[in-house]
């Protein structure tokens, strides 16, 4: 199983087999073992989404899960989100929990008002007294060369929504513990998976605590510049940050993790010891998570900024043809001319 080292197992819920010790994964496999964790630690958990059963999922996020847990558990449905987030709702207002698959970033808007008007507001309308412990997993972003409707990056409008948690793990270990994690929580999570990071492999350390699933971090330290960013974008950020320091600029990276809520503390003390941010995205800057976090580091840490907070993302137009979307999308270089541009104020 392992690229790295041999693997120990541990016993489930039911009996069955969950990993121990640290394997090499890719972030697919690390969020299928992690969703197998959830279900072997409690039979509330199910699955729902177009082809994830038989198929295993258009990713194979859920490849093996229902042959070992059953169509019960794990249902494959018919093309609607609507009904799929529908269902889902009234599963979870049973004492179920559900995670639901939106197939790709853009089929999500079908069910944008279940989850909008009804998921998001339910708790409050009953004052606290019903719990709605629903995940909906959305594959995100860039970067995979696909059509229209299949590379968007829509987090912006649910971490706008109150009542909705949103969050996106950037590494195959967040990916494991992260989705066990929001199954876990009381309240419904939107859980943004970047597709450009599905394949790479990673160290997953599956003995290791989890970190908080609303607790941003610092991936790597530095001195002059404070990057920000979520999800795919923390590998460009790193990537920068390794082209930066190759010409002596010192650059620190916060991995956001959570969009709602935002974890700020090590983001402004970041900042406040650099004195200079760039927060980077996937998405177009207009009305964004990167809008968000600028001003907000403005507000928290204008003493201590020595340049305004830059943001670098995409554009403000809907995503391109597949052989545009190297222009469209943030990379490397466009990072380094905003720590530039941050560095010469």
């Amino acid at each position: 199983m392992s690229d790295t080292m041999t693997n120990t197992q541990a016993t489930g819920g039911d009996g069955a087999e969950a990993p121990r010790g640290v394997e090499n994964l890719p972030m697919v496999k690390a969020l299928n073992a992690g969703l197998r964790q959830a279900m072997l630690d409690d039979p509330r958990v199910l699955m729902m989404g177009e082809d994830i059963g038989r198929l295993g999922g258009v990713f194979r996020v859920t490849e093996g899960l229902q042959p070992e847990f059953g169509t019960d558990r794990v249902l494959d449905t018919p093309l609607a989100e609507s009904g799929i987030i529908g269902t889902a709702i009234g599963l979870a207002m049973h004492g179920f929990r559900p995670v639901c698959e939106i197939q790709f970033d853009g089929f999500i808007y079908p069910g944008f008002d279940q989850i909008t008007s009804q998921l998001a507001k339910l708790t409050n309308r009953h004052e606290g007294q019903l719990s709605m412990p629903l995940v909906i997993r959305v594959p995100y972003g860039g970067h995979i060369g696909a059509v229209e409707h299949h590379q968007e990056s829509p987090e912006a409008y649910f971490a706008h929504t109150p009542g909705l948690r949103a969050v996106s793990p950037s590494t195959p270990n967040d990916a494991y513990w992260m989705i066990q994690e929001a199954i876990a929580s009381n309240d419904p999570v939107m859980f943004f998976e970047p597709k450009s990071r599905y394949w790479p492999k990673g160290e997953v350390d599956f003995s290791s605590s989890a970190v908080p699933l609303h607790a941003s971090r610092v991936v790597r330290t530095g001195t002059d510049v404070t990057l920000v960013g979520h999800g795919a974008m923390v590998t460009v950020l790193l990537q920068a940050a390794e082209l930066a320091a190759a010409e002596g600029t010192s650059v620190e990276v916060v991995d956001l993790r959570s969009l709602s809520p935002v974890d700020y503390g090590p983001v402004v003390e970041s900042v406040r010891k650099t004195g200079r941010a760039v927060v980077a995205q996937e998405a177009s800057g207009f009305a964004s998570i990167g809008s968000e976090i600028a001003a907000t580091i403005t507000e928290r840490a204008f003493y201590s900024l020595e340049a305004p907070v830059l943001r670098v993302s995409g554009f403000d137009t809907p995503f391109p043809p597949a052989k545009l979307e190297g222009l469209f999308l943030p990379d490397a270089d466009r990072i380094l001319e905003a720590v530039d541009r941050s560095l010469a104020y």
